[in-house]
């Protein structure tokens, strides 16, 4: 929950800390007597409010240290009401709102650590900022490499003149950062770097276009100029003004053939059943009390809620989200794991009214347009908790990348399979007789193998995006033609073409080549921000079992054909739950907390005509053509409702986020304009 924010001035802009305005007293914020893990927060939440209010009426960047790093971090606690605790010194300032637990803030003799999360330092999570500030004057950069679990951070050095910023090996935390002439400036929201008076926010039309392409911001970029964010296992580090970037840890596939594999599978089954104790017993926090599961049915979230009752001793308390539209309701599986597991179990149908009350304060809720429309069911299960008392909502999000749980692993496989025919036969044989012209009755089953062909013969990754939306209706049917000038297409494949080709050199097989892709798009930029963030508007904290590093590790170690053995989904996995898990769970197709929002356009008339009214607002921004827009409210939407649904609330969700954000309201009103402040990176050689 909450984040954290900062910056390190550049040698010229450095302040006092100790001035404020008018003869303002924020002593807490002063520096002074170290401040430490243990240390009561600097800051509480309506100092933060007052401060920020003072920065707005104090004006621009005339603002006192104090008051600046107030301002910045106003945004991160907002929503939860989280507590601060923050250090300033003559070279910059850190601070951190997060609940108890995920709040560490150290500062002694020049030196400055900030860290959001629950993170471990070998193997320990007490002390851990002070023993990270030692380990920084031994060890340099290498340090964060000594973290485990969720966390990001930050470390200034005013003897050394130079900063390390720093996110997990999963990037389950977020890190963006700017530079300029004054500095380097950092946080975990874009709305805290944004409320710096140094830093200034100007829409990147680019990151507009990915997010129609991939219904989200894929990273480094955001969606400001000047400002990026890092990736999973990445460090920043600034020294003199230069940036070094670089990763500390890479994921890394261990593809060795195993031993006999009878002796084997019960080896790597005691192994995972105990890690799985050690990485739900990790997420507890200090009260197990207080800490719940997400249950979705699936294999992941049911594992989960059972693993938790046994830990605790006690039935786990379970959540689950339910929709009254055939083909999208799952309660029934959720019931059967609750309980199997023998879990207290609390569920909620979700509605189209549930839907339009929260999309105003979800679409506030991200500091960049997201498109991924679970997140509102996801917010409903975690108020739903939070009202019972739960503060920690275990997720079951990484199971389905680390074991191979996704069926287009399975249809990738099926897929590839055509490229081991002989070319003669494909070419001189199969395709010429497939793709003549026709001349009598339609053929279903020649339709579906003509499919299969054109699927097949594009190279992966590209045949990943065969559904895509934008590239399907085609980018100049969509988009005005002023827009597109500003934006180059090509980028949005070529970010998942680097990610996959940069792998190609490994010898992987091709399910760990996509278990490392999704690992990096649909988790880190998608789901992991998603579960994040909901449970953040409702008050509590996610955490992510699945994602402690030695489960990820073990999961590196396991074979190919652990995770996918010809069309079967994650067989470790499942034959290892075997005596966890009821049979209906291990056998179910994979489903979530999808939303039927396209069926609902058609049956409930307030949301339709909220989302049409959007829309209408939308054909102003010259980003969507306004033919476009007419096509999908009418056509389209008629044709396949589930489908083209998905571009109504694309489209919708980036105009509520517009409207909810001023700052790039008004960077679309002025044209894209470019930013001044600009983000030099230097790759790091020894990365």
């Amino acid at each position: 929950m909450s984040g954290l924010c900062g910056w390190l001035a550049a040698a010229g802009h450095r302040a006092p800390a100790h001035f404020a305005p008018d003869g303002a007293s924020l002593a807490p914020l002063a520096t002074g007597a170290p401040a430490t893990d243990d240390a009561r927060p600097a800051v509480a939440p309506p100092a933060v409010a007052d401060a920020a209010a003072g920065a707005r009426g104090a004006g621009g960047s005339a603002a006192s240290p104090e008051i600046a790093l107030a301002r910045m971090a106003a945004p991160l606690s907002r929503f939860d009401s989280a507590p601060l605790a923050a250090c300033l010194s003559e070279v910059g300032g850190v601070a951190v709102a997060a609940i108890d637990g995920s709040r560490h803030v150290f500062q002694q003799d020049g030196l400055q650590v900030a860290i959001w999360g629950r993170p471990e330092l070998d193997g320990s999570a007490n002390d851990v900022a002070r023993r990270l500030a030692s380990l920084w004057l031994s060890r340099g950069v290498a340090a964060c490499a000594c973290l485990s679990g969720p966390f990001a951070l930050a470390i200034l050095d005013a003897f050394a003149d130079s900063a390390l910023l720093a996110v997990d090996r999963a990037g389950s935390l977020p890190l963006s950062y700017a530079s300029n002439a004054q500095g380097l400036f950092f946080a975990s929201s874009h709305d805290a770097l944004l409320a710096h008076p140094s830093v200034r926010g100007a829409l990147d039309p680019q990151a507009l276009y990915h997010y129609l392409y991939f219904h989200m911001v894929p990273g480094p970029a955001t969606a400001y100029l000047g400002q990026q964010r890092l990736l999973p296992g990445e460090y920043l580090h600034v020294r003199g003004g230069k940036q070094c970037k670089g990763s500390y840890w890479q994921l890394a596939f261990q593809e060795k053939p195993h031993a006999r594999r009878a002796a084997s599978f019960a080896s790597k089954q005691r192994e995972f059943l105990g890690l799985l104790r050690q990485c739900v017993e990790s997420s507890l926090g200090s009260d197990a009390s207080g800490t719940g599961a997400f249950l979705s049915g699936g294999t992941d979230s049911s594992t989960l809620a059972a693993i938790l009752g046994q830990v605790t001793g006690r039935p786990a308390r379970t959540y689950s989200i339910g929709f009254d539209v055939p083909g999208y309701d799952e309660l029934a599986y959720a019931r059967l794991a609750a309980r199997h597991a023998g879990s207290i179990h609390h569920e909620r149908y979700v509605t189209p009214d549930d839907v339009l009350a929260a999309i105003p304060a979800m679409a506030a809720m991200f500091d960049q347009p997201f498109g991924n429309a679970s997140a509102i069911p996801a917010f409903y299960c975690a108020q739903m908790a939070r009202a019972h008392g739960v503060v920690r909502l275990l997720g079951g999000d990484g199971g389905d990348e680390l074991f191979g749980g996704n069926a287009r692993y399975a249809h990738q496989a099926l897929l590839s399979r055509y490229e081991l025919l002989p070319a003669m036969l494909r070419q001189a044989i199969i395709e010429p007789l497939l793709f003549r012209r026709q001349t009598g009755k339609p053929w279903r089953l020649a339709d579906k193998a003509r499919r299969y062909i054109e699927q097949a013969s594009l190279p992966l990754p590209a045949r990943l995006d065969h559904y895509n939306l934008l590239l399907r209706h085609g980018h100049r049917t969509v988009l005005e033609a002023g827009f597109i000038e500003s934006i180059d297409p090509g980028m949005a494949p070529g970010c998942v073409n680097g990610a996959y080709w940069q792998r190609q050199g490994q010898g992987l097989s091709q399910i760990n080549e996509l278990l490392a892709l999704d690992m990096r798009f649909t988790l880190a930029d998608n789901d992991l921000v998603k579960v994040r963030k909901a449970c953040e508007l409702a008050g509590v904290e996610a955490a992510f079992p699945f994602l402690h590093d030695a489960m990820v590790e073990f999961a590196t170690r396991l074979a190919p054909r652990d995770k996918l053995d010809g069309m079967r989904l994650r067989p470790f996995f499942k034959r290892a739950l075997a005596d966890v898990l009821p049979p209906a769970i291990l056998r179910k197709k994979k489903h979530g907390f999808g939303l039927p929002f396209g069926q609902w356009l058609h049956t409930h008339v307030p949301l339709r005509e909220f989302a049409f009214d959007n829309l209408t607002q939308l054909r102003g921004r010259g980003i969507v053509r306004p033919a476009f827009i007419d096509d999908l409210k009418g056509r389209l939407l008629a044709e396949h409702p589930a489908y083209h649904g998905t571009m109504v609330w694309l489209l919708l969700m980036l105009e509520q986020w517009l409207s909810q954000h001023p700052a790039a309201l008004g960077a679309v009103a002025n044209g894209f304009a470019a930013c001044a402040t600009e983000t030099p990176g230097v790759l790091d050689p020894t990365a």
